[in-house]
């Protein structure tokens, strides 16, 4: 497989699918996430930990519906131009 622009596109596709498809219950429990973990008080930094969980919170709730379109284009090109 060539390195191309359509290959680092694929791979950034695939990488927010495998964030968008995490479980709450089933694997974001196990690494010590609920969901009132995230809340801190006022002034506080929150810790990495959360920023990341905050990060997959988020691209779960915004790229739903956008990662279905592009995930739609890609299988559509993926056929047309092999």
């Amino acid at each position: 497989m060539a390195f191309t622009l359509y290959s680092l596109i694929q791979t950034a596709i695939l990488c927010t699918n495998a964030i968008a498809v995490l479980h709450e219950e089933r694997f974001l429990s196990k690494i010590g996430s609920g969901v009132d973990q995230g809340v801190t008080g006022f002034g506080d930094d929150p810790g990495i930990k959360s920023q990341v969980l905050n990060l997959i919170r988020s691209v779960r709730t915004i790229m739903r519906v956008p990662l279905i379109i592009v995930n739609s284009v890609s299988i559509v090109l993926l056929l047309l131009f092999g």
